[in-house]
């Protein structure tokens, strides 16, 4: 019967470990495209609006109208930064969690190295062990080991 790899318990560990980090960096990829998104819509309905007021400003426009599209626009433009503001905020988490996420599968890769070695000194010693034992097989059967050795 073979050895038990005795790091077994912590290469599952970091396996669950693992598949968390990777699932928590599916969410922040996902966060991070849905304010990429949310940046990009902001942005392009600022400039249809912006197009709309310089066509309306030059064909006239009451000072009331006038401030109506100033005011909004400024408005816009607040809510694209704080977009702006998010969708950084956001490529940094997301930088944090792959760091994490690369950290986790170093950690499996090394564990995972232990494991194969183990592995191999197991299967070296069990070869070894049925080697010697066919040797010893083959000399009773053939005469060549005294009762003595």
């Amino acid at each position: 019967m073979s050895k038990p790899f005795h790091l077994q318990p912590l290469l599952d560990l970091s396996n669950m470990r693992l598949d968390e980090a990777a699932r928590q960096l599916g969410k922040l990829i996902a966060g991070e495209q849905e304010a990429d998104q949310r940046l990009e819509l902001l942005t392009q309905y600022r400039d249809e609006y912006q197009t709309r007021f310089l066509t309306a400003a030059g064909n006239g426009l009451a000072p009331d109208a006038w401030r109506n599209y100033q005011h909004f626009l400024a408005r816009l433009d607040e809510a694209i930064e704080q977009a702006r503001s998010l969708v950084t905020t956001s490529q940094q988490r997301t930088a944090l969690g792959q760091r994490n996420w690369l950290d986790k599968r170093g950690k499996v890769k090394a564990f995972d190295t232990l494991a194969q070695r183990h592995q191999a000194r197991v299967t070296y010693a069990e070869g070894r062990q049925e080697q010697k034992q066919a040797d010893e097989h083959t000399s009773r059967r053939y005469g060549l080991v005294t009762e003595d050795e």
